[in-house]
């Protein structure tokens, strides 16, 4: 059996086959996404969803299935699957199912009588296109194939009903039609490899349910219109192919291209293998000279933080330095463009967070460990030192440094860490004044550049730097450190936050610390006891106030819950990248089975890659968002320092 395979016990099982789904992306920012019995549980599924640059910077469901339908002897089997009112299913397409596979791409064997019939899907890397091929692996008898498109035009955050407002006209086209249900979208190309014949026969498909939206109390029942079906034959050994995008193909070479796209894949068959394409998912690039990271799917855009941390983990850990640099290339003008006047991204959002260049210099920090210090100096050591300058020189609206040499942030009004769940328009962990991470890679920062700038010949320049990363240290143990062995989360005036949390583990994960080896183990041994679980690391301790560790109810709910006691893969890579600092060799064992209950989500709620956070407690229940760039490139991370150690 293959890494990623499912068979039809589990797939005619809907309380499991339904809990998992599958993301395809290409780097124009579109995707394709639904479960592995397609049926959709989401308002963001669909066949094709793009970006409509012309309506607003969203995503848009254009195609939301296409449901096939075998036809022998006048008997037709409906392979599509919906769920409406009172759980109900119908057409039932998924008992037909005999196995899912994800290899190259994902592979549907159906059975029908005497009817064996593979569908195979790709979705195109550098257009708007989804592509199937269908072939017909065994029949007995003529067989005909009917294909219906359920068309939804909208917004990914919203639904849509039974109007008049649709444009119900279409144009033929080569081996297909045009179509476009509402004026301001583009046209929706559907095509096949062969002629079919188009019955046009418009109706709505009424009430269709998306029960992962009913779990998190939004609107969850759409219509969707069908302009009517396509049918063609096919015959015993021969592949039919689709195509569904927003311009025209030569249907002459979908066969062709479908075979290019599938031999430019890597086969997921091994955990870091998906990883990989999980993180090459989130690549974006809208056109050729600016590139970025997605923060994660379906609902997330690209993110300061987010870029930032997830770059090196994206990028450097599956020795792609090229990606690194293209996507600086983007990015760099527009961190020296916030730092001269202030000015903010149109499409890095967060830019002005204060922790964005403290992230910015941890990532250019990997690039100059995976590539070299004198190669980084040249590209990005510029840029270090303009950074350093201008934090000291507290040019920054909300990053203070003061005489103690620690960073000061105002965060009680507004969440300015990456722990930035909000209520009433208020931050939930209003996490304030000296924040542990922003000391911790503040310090981290001014060594790195002092070596940096000694390496180069700047002796004066890494002295000065040495001077402030030793007042820096000086003041991060007489702040942050306790008698209870583990680091206060942040420090504002005279109020201390003694919850355990998380954010400590980057003073012992960091190449540079201001801790010695005994606070460092410390610190090590409480995230171990109270925030290690084998999903990630949980945000808040269960012995800390408000610890709350299920991502469940309505939104309020769900916000409370975010930075309370759930847990996330991305803070065990720290944690695991902490514990090979201390322990070495003997460590890498401990890592490697602290790995496999993240290997084992693999063929979980999104195959193949991992989801934005975990229940707090048992049975750790993967939440969120689908797929999740922070956590795939941290535990990529992970898999290069096992690499390396070994």
């Amino acid at each position: 059996m293959g890494y990623l395979k499912f068979d039809k016990t589990l797939l005619i099982n809907m309380e499991e086959s339904l809990q998992r789904e599958m993301l395809r992306t290409n780097c124009r920012g579109a995707y394709n996404c639904s479960t592995i019995v397609d049926c959709n549980t989401r308002k963001y599924h669909g066949l094709l969803v793009m970006p409509v640059s012309a309506l607003d910077k969203d995503n848009h469901v254009i195609l939301s299935s296409l449901d096939a339908t075998v036809i022998q002897h006048g008997a037709e089997f409906n392979l599509g699957l919906h769920q409406y009112d009172n759980n109900h299913f119908s057409p039932n397409g998924h008992k037909y199912i005999r196995e899912y596979d994800v290899g190259t791409n994902a592979r549907t064997i159906y059975r029908v009588g005497g009817v064996i019939l593979a569908k195979e899907k790709l979705f195109s890397t550098f257009e708007n296109r989804i592509l199937i091929k269908y072939t017909l692996l065994d029949a007995h008898s003529p067989t005909i194939l009917r294909f219906r498109p359920l068309m939804a035009f909208r917004n990914v955050n919203n639904l849509t009903v039974e109007n008049d407002s649709v444009n119900k006209n279409y144009t033929e086209i080569e081996n297909g039609i045009k179509t476009c249900m509402y004026e301001g979208y583009p046209d929706l190309y559907m095509q096949f490899g062969k002629p079919p014949v188009f019955v046009f026969q418009p109706l709505w498909n009424k009430n269709i349910e998306y029960r992962k939206e009913m779990e998190r109390g939004y609107p969850y029942k759409e219509d969707l219109y069908v302009p009517g079906y396509f049918e063609l034959d096919i015959e015993k050994g021969e592949s039919v192919y689709f195509s569904g995008g927003d311009t025209f193909i030569d249907t002459a070479v979908l066969e062709q291209k479908f075979k290019e796209e599938q031999d430019g894949r890597t086969p997921r068959n091994s955990f870091y293998n998906c990883l990989k394409n999980a993180a090459q998912q989130f690549y974006l690039r809208p056109n050729e000279d600016d590139a970025y990271l997605i923060a994660g799917f379906p609902w997330f855009k690209v993110r300061a933080r987010d870029l930032f941390i997830a770059l090196p983990g994206c990028t450097l850990s599956i020795d792609d330095p090229v990606r690194f640099e293209k996507i600086a290339r983007t990015s760099v003008p527009a961190l020296r463009n916030f730092m001269k006047d202030g000015s903010l991204d149109p499409i890095i959002t967060g830019i002005d967070l204060p922790d964005v260049l403290l992230w910015a210099s941890w990532a250019i920090q990997q690039y100059a460990k995976s590539q070299g210090v004198d190669k980084c100096h040249a590209l990005y050591g510029g840029l270090i030192q303009d950074i350093i300058d201008y934090i000291k020189e507290n040019r920054h609206p909300n990053l203070l440094q003061e005489e103690n040499g620690l960073l000061y942030s105002d965060g009680k009004e507004k969440a300015v860490t990456w722990m930035n769940s909000t209520g009433d328009g208020r931050p939930i962990v209003p996490r304030s004044g000296y924040i542990v991470e922003f000391n911790a890679l503040w310090y981290n920062l001014l060594k790195f550049a002092a070596e940096m700038t000694k390496q180069n010949d700047d002796t004066n320049r890494s002295e000065e730097l040495e001077k402030m990363a030793s007042l820096t240290g000086r003041s991060f143990l007489d702040t942050f450190v306790n008698g209870h062995g583990y680091l206060f989360d942040y420090i504002d005036g005279a109020y201390v936050n003694w919850s355990v949390r998380p954010n400590m583990l980057f003073a012992i994960s960091l190449d540079y610390s201001p801790l010695d080896r005994q606070q460092k183990r410390a610190v090590l041994n409480i995230a171990t006891k109270e925030l290690l679980t084998p999903k990630g690391v949980r945000t808040l301790s269960p012995k800390s106030e408000g610890y709350r560790p299920y991502y469940v109810g309505t939104q309020k709910e769900r916000d409370l819950a975010y930075h309370q006691g759930t847990a996330w893969p991305w803070l065990l890579g720290a944690y695991l990248e902490a514990y090979l600092r201390l322990y070495q060799m003997s460590g890498i064992s401990f890592v490697e089975r602290m790995l496999i209950g993240l290997e084992d989500e693999m063929g979980r709620h999104c195959i193949g890659t991992l989801s934005e956070l975990f229940d707090g407690n048992p049975p750790f229940q993967s939440r969120g968002a689908i797929s999740f760039a922070m956590n795939v490139a941290a535990i990529l991370r992970v898999l290069k320092l096992l690499e390396n150690y070994q």
